[in-house]
């Protein structure tokens, strides 16, 4: 991680941003995380609606992101991958805020409202695809399963390299959703990706885990059936 001189504006912005976010509060939203077992060290309910509308105010601010980050609270951290500069991640920042996250829910903040802006999006993903923490391999299906949806400049060979290192991915059932509709936006790239992936689903058959062969037989379903092939550009 880096470490960045604070200043006085900045400074005036993060204690203004935790002072109105107690204002924005939702006892409600909280406890029903809370029940579904999404625990924070500290949450106070805001919507992520409101928080992106809070968020509007204010310019993009890297030191302020990485402040607001180690707060360490639901919302700070939400509004740090809100409000932070794509091209002033860093490898090791990325890193950083996927292994401090606490769920899967701010994983998906951080990919979808910044990471796959970052000029390491590819590099990261695959590499995370390799992991050993569970939230390190969700960020990385993730990763895949958004750029393959919003990176229309990049080539559809550039994803071919995700077949490689997915298969071990494949045979954890805790990843299986994450799993399938990340494949699943690989595959309505186009009729190529579509084939290629098909190609992939089928390699998982051959493996000996009964979730993998679980999931090639149901992507293969589905991305050759004629309301997934008529929704491909």
């Amino acid at each position: 991680m880096e470490f960045l001189i604070d200043n006085p504006e900045t400074e005036k912005k993060y204690k203004k941003i935790l002072a109105a976010i107690p204002s924005m509060q939702n006892g409600i939203t909280a406890s029903g995380m809370e029940a579904r077992g999404i625990k924070y060290e500290k949450n106070w309910g805001v919507s992520t609606v409101d928080l992106k509308q809070y968020a509007s105010q204010f310019e993009k601010d890297h030191l302020l992101a990485l402040k607001l980050w180690n707060k360490k609270w639901r919302e700070t951290m939400i509004l740090a991958t809100l409000l932070d500069e794509p091209k002033k991640l860093t490898e090791e920042q990325m890193d950083f805020w996927v292994k401090t996250s606490e769920n899967t829910d701010i994983i998906e903040q951080a990919v979808l409202n910044l990471f796959t802006e970052s000029p390491f999006a590819f590099i990261k993903a695959l590499e995370w695809c390799r992991g050993k923490k569970h939230l390190v391999k969700c960020a990385s299906l993730l990763m895949m399963g958004r750029m393959a949806l919003t990176s229309s400049q990049d080539i559809d060979e550039m994803f071919e390299s995700f077949f490689d290192v997915l298969p071990p991915l494949a045979k954890d059932p805790k990843l299986y959703t994450l799993f399938f509709r990340s494949v699943c936006q690989l595959a309505r790239r186009s009729h190529y990706m579509n084939e290629q992936c098909v190609s992939f689903a089928q390699t998982l058959l051959e493996l000996e885990e009964e979730n993998a062969i679980k999931l090639g037989n149901e992507l293969i379903t589905e991305i050759t059936s004629e309301h997934f092939q008529s929704a491909i550009k």
